[in-house]
């Protein structure tokens, strides 16, 4: 009985699939390639092989139909298997299509490999690359400057850097010039930097000349007064050399000549006071070095250049300022510092906020600052870590730190292209 059950049912399978290969002929014969196939592989599936070479030769067809080209090769050599009559004209047929899908495959293989050649030389390449950027990025890193704030370089080249919270020089090559290590704040103008190693009344003040590239110490407070401890209020260094600092406990603001180096000393101070007098700037003065304006004695503080005349009271506060030029007095609850007068403009301090005026007092519209006027060709770049020195020589692009240079990436890869190997 399970012989017959079998028997049975091996004969339901062929016949079905005896369905779906007509179905698959009929839809191969309308062009309809692609149903074809899936009745035909309906087919094959109840069937343990191709049983005839008719059903051989279909299926050659339809997978050639579909580009199928090595399935197909496969059903043709079945076909060449079960089909006995040689001489028939459908087996020189498929004889000759044979012949055409073994080209068919060889150029497929062909393409393949050169496919597959392509594809490893851009893997290849890829790596190549992707080991010449690590390479890079390795020497690009070693090109960074690890500071936390770099300045704009100034008209000669210089610039102040932050390095955690002190203050440093270096130059457009990337040189540090003065190590950040003492100095807790910094002025900038007009070609001098001045460092000072507190940010309220400093005692210690470096100076440097960005032009000539010389830097020295500014002498100690004491020699200009001794009772002063600090140099209090240090203005922006001006173009003519001149900087005003006003020291603690003395009567007189501190006018240093950073080109002679050498303190500002009022020679002419009672040829000064008479013509202030004769003038009716001033009402009387004294041999203390006093003026008495408006019936109040003031103690006379100097010269900051333009006829501009600081006056103090007798417990070392300011009072004001005294403009030469027209008597006008500025006082100090408006104009808490002033700097050296240059360049028909001196610095003024109100609070935390820096305006500029002329000889009278009157104040000046923003002035740009000069000592950022760089004309050279080294630009800062922040990147991670701090910053970098670009440079364009020659119509190429690079990284500079002192006598070492990094092309840029891009120029990079091009200069190490991946090597090509010819036989």
């Amino acid at each position: 009985m399970m012989c017959s059950f079998a028997y049975a049912n091996a004969q339901t399978n062929e016949e079905i699939a005896g369905v779906y290969i007509t179905k698959s002929e009929e839809n191969f014969n309308n062009s309809r390639i692609a149903e074809a196939q899936v009745d035909f592989n309906k087919a094959m599936k109840l069937l343990d092989t191709i049983k005839n070479a008719s059903m051989a030769k279909l299926g050659t067809l339809i997978e050639f139909g579909l580009k199928n080209y090595k399935q197909s090769r496969s059903y043709a050599q079945q076909y060449f298997l079960l089909e006995k009559n040689k001489k028939a004209s459908e087996y020189q047929q498929l004889l000759e299509l044979y012949v055409t899908l073994q080209e068919l495959i060889e150029k497929e293989e062909l393409e393949f490999l050169n496919k597959e050649k392509i594809r490893i030389a851009q893997e290849n390449a890829k790596r190549w690359n992707d080991s010449l950027k690590t390479v890079w990025q390795n020497q690009s890193d070693k090109l960074i400057l690890k500071f936390n704030y770099i300045t704009p370089f100034d008209k000669n080249g210089i610039a102040v850097f932050k390095k955690e919270e002190s203050f440093g020089l270096l130059n457009d090559q990337g040189m540090v010039l003065l190590e950040a290590d003492t100095y807790k704040d910094f002025r900038a103008y007009e070609g001098y930097v001045l460092l000072l190693n507190q940010k309220q009344n400093p005692t210690k003040v470096y100076a440097y000349n960005t032009s000539s590239k010389e830097g020295f110490m500014l002498p100690e407070i004491s020699g200009f007064n001794p009772l002063s401890t600090n140099f209090g209020s240090v203005m922006l260094p001006r173009g003519n050399g001149k900087v005003v600092a006003y020291p603690n406990n003395t009567l007189k603001v501190m006018v240093f000549d950073l080109t002679s180096k050498t303190i500002d000393v009022l020679s002419d101070e009672k040829d000064v006071l008479k013509e202030l007098r004769k003038t009716d700037k001033i009402e009387k003065s004294n041999n203390d070095g006093q003026v008495r304006i408006g019936g109040e004695w003031y103690n006379f503080g100097g010269h900051l250049g333009g006829g501009i005349y600081p006056l103090f009271n007798s417990n070392y506060s300011l009072f004001g300022f005294l403009c030469g030029i027209d008597g006008k007095i500025l006082k100090a609850d408006e104009y808490n510092r002033m700097g050296a007068f240059f360049g028909e403009k001196a610095q003024v301090q109100n609070a935390d906020t820096t305006t500029w005026v002329n000889q009278n007092g009157t104040e000046l519209e923003t002035v740009i600052n000069p000592e950022y006027a760089y004309a050279g060709i080294s630009k800062l770049v922040q990147v991670t870590g701090g910053y970098q020195i670009h440079q364009e020589i020659g119509g190429k692009k690079y990284i500079v730190l002192g006598e070492n240079k990094l092309v840029m990436l891009e120029d990079y890869l091009k200069e190490n292209p991946f090597p090509t190997v010819t036989e």
